[in-house]
């Protein structure tokens, strides 16, 4: 097959095609197409097939106002939507999830909702993206360094170079790394530990980023996410 057959291949939303466009063509992307589409035809993957780009295409590219990444999507039966830690509508939001809804409720006093479906956060600009697009059902990790941490990497970059006054928000060590390439004179990156119940208490509850996000954003002049 040739490389451009890939190219066309790839179902994600306009903007960010044109963003990306450069790594569809290379080896890694090349060969993770390869991988992915092998998964899909053989074992039980998350997410949906036609969700794997779920965060592109709710955020465009010039719309992002806010980035919180993720690092793998949800393992289990129906919990994976595309979107970092969120859950479609009726499934039941697992605990980091519940963490972060409890830490908004501290930090804004908005009641944690009922439903852990963050579409609308993604509908506002908030870039929901995993570092790993899929995964194999009940294998936590298992997509990890096949090429998909290279594709996002570059979706990062992109948006740490080509925009401006964006908050990178940053949970655990493995998405702290991607503060490397984040210029902070141009961005707001918060940071702390990651929602898991393991560590919750050690610094996530009393973080304060949903209202420093808003913060930051409204001394930019943009309009702040209603979490």
């Amino acid at each position: 097959m040739k490389q451009n057959e890939y190219t066309m291949d790839v179902k994600i939303e306009e903007s960010w095609k044109e963003q990306l466009k450069g790594e569809f063509e290379k080896d890694y992307f090349i060969k993770l197409t390869d991988f992915v589409r092998d998964e899909y035809r053989t074992r039980k993957t998350f997410p949906p097939a036609k969700l794997i780009f779920n965060a592109f295409e709710h955020t465009p590219f010039d719309k992002v106002k806010v980035v919180i990444l993720g690092q793998d999507p949800y393992h289990n039966d129906g919990q994976a939507h595309g979107l970092c830690f969120s859950v479609p509508e009726g499934i039941q939001p697992p605990p980091s999830l519940v963490n972060i809804f409890k830490e908004i409720d501290r930090d804004l006093g908005i009641p944690v909702p009922p439903s852990g479906d963050l579409t609308r956060w993604a509908n506002q600009g908030v870039l929901l993206l995993n570092a790993t697009l899929t995964v194999e059902a009940h294998k936590a990790g298992s997509h990890q360094k096949k090429g998909w941490e290279e594709f996002t990497d570059a979706a990062i970059h992109r948006l740490a170079d080509n925009r401006e006054n964006l908050v990178f928000i940053l949970w655990g060590s493995y998405a702290q790394k991607k503060a490397s390439f984040i210029d902070t004179t141009r961005h707001l990156v918060l940071k702390s530990v990651h929602p898991s119940p393991l560590s919750a208490y050690n610094g996530f509850f009393g973080n304060n980023h949903f209202s420093e996000t808003n913060k930051y954003l409204q001394s930019k002049g943009i309009t702040p996410i209603e979490w």
